[in-house]
């Protein structure tokens, strides 16, 4: 009976002592802090407009990162945000890549979405979107074309679509997203204004789209954004430009594999690969063996090689657009250290959040990092950060975004705006 006893009087213990240390955690209590959310709007280019594998459809819209910024700021009173969806029987789009499978050698198969597409003409215009829209990114739009060039909005039909037959050809992005009402935005615009012209080997060939923007010209339409989003004394936050060499588009076919196929072959196992490099003292070009600091962009066709002696010989060198030889990355990395250096500044002055994602981007490089439990790299496909383009972000990597803009605001606001278990949206896509 005694030994009983000692037994219930240490059960008793036991669940006091229990009790005693029974923590109660408390939810953080949501709040906008110093921010107004309601009437959010995001402005920027194909990344904001949530493109993907190579175009913009509605699955890709639907996981945009403002889109998911939008949905957690309602739980600290935002609004409503709408978006220029394309609807279901229109739901692929512009059409986009999917993966079909692989090849033998491990190289992907990819095929061009054609089904459901959202074009009115044969021109390549789309049906026309009509209604209110918050998440203004538009694909392909860059600083200086969206604040100098109102033909732009007639030559792109992203911008096109959504505006009325008569301000087509008359209107600048930069008008488009004044007088908005809004009283929160975020801004992701200029990365397209070093991006172009890289992924196009630095090559221009009179392609306004292509161009480099000039530093100082960068400066001066940057401000001329910022200062209209700000004329009300709106809130918001901006992105840095990226490291546009830091993405799958650069560093998925290398110089190394393509020398290493060709020593393996015996009929070209005393060449290695020639490349059409910019010469920095002249600013012309000229053929060089390429270096594994050359730079090989994501859509050239390795079996090119060899074919009447292309890339093997000075004199049949791989082509500039082909290639971001090593100086020429330098002045990629130049300018978009720059164009921060200028985003960074401005923000500072009207006291804006900042979302680094420069260093977001270059976090994922190599082997890359682990976020919410799920491998995240730059490397092509299995990353499951970067999409089928080796440019855009897969839903997975886009609220890895959204989730690096809400820390920004809330570090800046004082607001405590939940970020998102980014496990729960998907990577790429397999058959």
């Amino acid at each position: 009976m005694k030994k009983y006893n000692s037994l219930k009087l240490l059960l008793a213990g036991l669940i006091l002592i229990t009790a005693a240390c029974d923590t109660k955690i408390d939810a953080p209590t949501l709040s906008k802090g110093s921010a107004d959310f309601t009437k959010y709007i995001a402005v920027g280019n194909s990344l904001t407009s949530g493109y993907a594998d190579g175009g913009l459809y509605l699955d890709g819209q639907l996981n945009s990162f403002p889109s998911i910024i939008a949905k957690q700021m309602k739980l600290v009173g935002g609004g409503a945000f709408n978006q220029s969806l394309f609807d279901d029987a229109h739901s692929n789009g512009s059409g986009y890549l999917s993966l079909g499978g692989f090849n033998p050698n491990g190289t992907p198969i990819l095929n061009q979405v054609t089904d459901k597409l959202a074009y009115r003409d044969a021109m390549g215009h789309f049906i026309k979107f009509t209604g209110d829209i918050e998440n203004l990114g538009i694909p392909g739009m860059r600083l200086d074309l969206g604040a100098a060039a109102p033909t732009f909005s007639a030559l792109n039909p992203y911008f096109e679509r959504l505006l009325p037959d008569a301000q087509v050809g008359n209107t600048t992005y930069l008008n488009f997203i004044a007088g908005r009402s809004h009283t929160f935005f975020s801004f992701w615009l200029g990365n397209n204004d070093v991006l172009g012209w890289a992924t196009n080997g630095g090559v221009v060939n009179n392609d306004p789209t292509k161009a480099l923007t000039s530093k100082a010209n960068f400066t001066n339409l940057y401000s001329a954004f910022i200062g209209t989003l700000t004329a009300q004394g709106q809130k918001g936050v901006v992105a840095t430009i990226p490291d546009v060499t830091a993405i799958p588009y650069f560093n998925t076919v290398t110089v190394s594999a393509i020398n290493a196929g060709l020593k393996a072959n015996p009929q070209t196992a005393n060449y290695s690969l020639v490349i059409n490099a910019l010469n920095p003292a002249t600013g012309l070009h000229s053929p060089r063996l390429a270096t594994s600091a050359d730079l090989i962009i994501l859509t050239f066709n390795t079996a090119s090689i060899g074919v009447n002696g292309y890339g093997l010989s000075p004199l049949n060198p791989i082509k500039d657009e082909q290639v971001l030889d090593k100086d020429e990355v330098a002045i990629a990395k130049d300018y978009v250290n720059s164009y921060n250096t200028s985003i960074k500044t401005i923000a500072a002055a009207k006291g804006l959040a900042v979302f680094d994602a420069y260093a977001f981007l270059n976090q994922f490089k190599g082997a890359g990092i682990s976020v919410d439990g799920v491998a995240a790299s730059s490397s092509y496909i299995s990353g499951n950060v970067f999409s089928l383009d080796g440019v855009h972000l897969t839903p997975f990597g886009y609220a890895i975004a959204a989730n690096g803009f809400i820390n920004s605001i809330n570090s800046t606001y004082g607001s405590t705006i939940p970020t998102v278990n980014t496990a729960d949206y998907r990577f790429v896509k397999f058959p």
